[in-house]
């Protein structure tokens, strides 16, 4: 098993910290480590993303997966992969970011709101796929691929999860879910990104769905 798939395995989140500043990005990193949350996000539309990545990586290795997110052309790609990050997300299928980041060995999750789309990705070597924006897409739609989806295909649903629904989006085949504002929003200090943090995961390890996947994972 992967490092990327062993931490989703254990909490099925990816923090998304658009807009954070690289000089708290550690702190809030470390918040997010201790509250259970193992695979974090930094778009890279916010404030000196390379060097929050950097440090954040730097900070968390070995305990957490570090990644850049809205990352949109393959220059992007090396950019982060040079600054150690593990996960390319972007809101896109750009065939060309896929095959550049698979090419330098890490996850690669373009994002999709079609089955087309994922199929497209699917072609170019994704076995992640971001479902984007998830509010919009539907639970209905993540339900109905997952017929269709090879096998060993993941997706994860992005935009419009919260503590409140994200049981649902687990228990219609999302292998994760991406959370943003609702963990990180920016001006948030630690203590307050810990505190949501918290109560996430523990709507996560609520839910049978989680329960059952880690009970898989550990035999």
């Amino acid at each position: 098993m992967s490092p990327f798939d062993d931490a989703i395995a254990r909490m099925p989140i990816i923090a998304i910290l658009r807009g954070i500043e690289p000089a708290e990005a550690v702190d809030v990193g470390e918040a997010l480590v201790e509250a259970g949350v193992r695979v974090l996000e930094v778009p890279l539309n916010s404030p000196a993303p390379l060097d929050s990545i950097s440090r954040l990586a730097g900070a968390l290795s070995g305990r957490a997966i570090v990644g850049a997110g809205t990352v949109l052309s393959a220059a992007s790609v090396d950019e982060v992969v040079d600054a150690d990050a593990a996960i390319i997300v972007s809101p896109n299928v750009d065939t060309e970011v896929v095959k550049r980041t698979l090419a330098r060995g890490i996850v690669s999750m373009p994002g999709v709101s079609t089955p087309t789309e994922m199929f497209t990705a699917i072609d170019a070597g994704a076995t992640y796929l971001k479902l984007f924006p998830a509010e919009s897409c539907g639970l209905s739609l993540l339900s109905a691929v997952q017929a269709v989806l090879p096998d060993g295909v993941s997706v994860f649903a992005v935009g419009g999860v919260t503590a409140a629904n994200l049981q649902r989006w687990l228990g219609s085949g999302a292998a994760g879910v991406g959370i943003g504002s609702d963990i990180y929003r920016r001006g948030d200090t630690a203590e307050a990104v810990a505190k949501k943090a918290r109560d996430i995961v523990e709507a996560v390890r609520s839910s049978s769905v989680h329960r059952i996947a880690l009970s898989r994972e550990q035999q």
